[in-house]
């Protein structure tokens, strides 16, 4: 089978190839899933389990990417729950071979159904983005109706889902991007938008939850806007500087199946809608990774066609 390989950690981006790897194995509870449409995240070569097993062995080279929609193509000893040829989505186990590739391995409690009317391309850039949304709002800053949040990178994977499931639930959203990410974030249904590079900070106010992706002197001045018995969560560094009378969170997604499921369901139902930065077949994938200005969204990699 065709699948991008990353040799080695020293190799990086740069590394990254398309070659011809065997067929995955299917352990017990597993699923080899045909892989239609796949999603990366930025910087995931730096990820200890990118490189090793379970166990701790190396397992370079490693095919990278985690998130994917595509149809079941074999089941593993003791799979039960999925059949053959139905189309399904979900995540890759992060210290297994991942989805950039036309088949891989998956443990059948990390895939879910995909409802029909959803296409491959929408459904491959949900997991990871919805998940780290929903768990950041919800689950880590219990985000309610009526609050403020002020979500950083608002027009990216993550981001844009967070505003549209923060409004869903009623609360006041306040979005950060580039000046160019404007028009996609009010569109989305941001009450506001800060331009994080002409933009104070300190005009969002006081805020609930700051939802920060990028870490950094972002994530540092993030802190004072959090109002007493706030929250600020990232997913992208350990908050160096907690709010005042506040929570500082950092979390790393969790896979789950029936927050997945609703989430689809979400789509389904037109009341959230993942926007797809770009399409691109596997042949350019080590290209568009490297890219470092991304257009809004998540970009797709397209496995084989439908």
């Amino acid at each position: 089978m065709r699948a991008i390989i990353a040799p080695d950690r020293e190799a990086g981006v740069g590394g990254l190839t398309l070659t011809e790897m065997p067929y995955p194995y299917a352990a017990e509870n597993d699923v080899i899933v045909r892989v239609h449409a796949a999603g990366f995240t930025p910087g995931e070569l730096d990820w200890p389990a990118t490189w090793v097993d379970r166990a701790g062995r190396d397992r370079a080279p490693s095919i990278p990417g985690h998130e994917l929609s595509g149809t079941v193509a074999a089941l593993g000893p003791g799979t039960t729950g999925l059949t053959v040829g139905q189309r399904v989505f979900g995540l890759t186990d992060w210290a297994r071979n991942g989805s950039l590739a036309e088949y891989t391995a998956v443990e059948a409690r990390n895939l879910v159904p995909l409802p029909a009317g959803i296409d491959h391309t929408v459904a491959a850039a949900l997991p990871i983005s919805g998940l780290t949304a929903w768990q950041a709002l919800f689950d880590h800053a219990r985000l309610a109706t009526g609050q403020t949040v002020l979500v950083h990178g608002a027009a990216g994977g993550v981001g844009s889902i967070a505003v549209q499931l923060a409004r869903d639930v009623g609360a006041r959203v306040i979005g950060t991007g580039r000046a160019d990410d404007r028009d996609t974030v009010l569109g989305l249904g941001a009450e506001a938008f800060l331009d994080l590079d002409a933009d104070d900070l300190s005009r969002a106010g006081e805020v609930d939850v700051v939802l920060d992706v990028a870490g950094g002197r972002i994530l540092e001045r993030s802190a004072e806007l959090v109002r007493p018995g706030g929250t600020l969560v990232s997913v992208a560094m350990p908050p160096p500087v907690p709010p005042r009378d506040g929570r500082a969170i950092f979390f790393i997604v969790e896979p789950d199946r029936v927050r997945l499921a609703d989430l689809a369901g979400r789509v389904r139902a037109g009341r959230l809608d993942p926007i797809v930065g770009g399409v691109l077949p596997l042949a350019e994938t080590p290209a568009a990774v490297a890219r470092r200005r991304r257009r809004p969204g998540k970009t797709i990699i397209q496995v084989v066609d439908d």
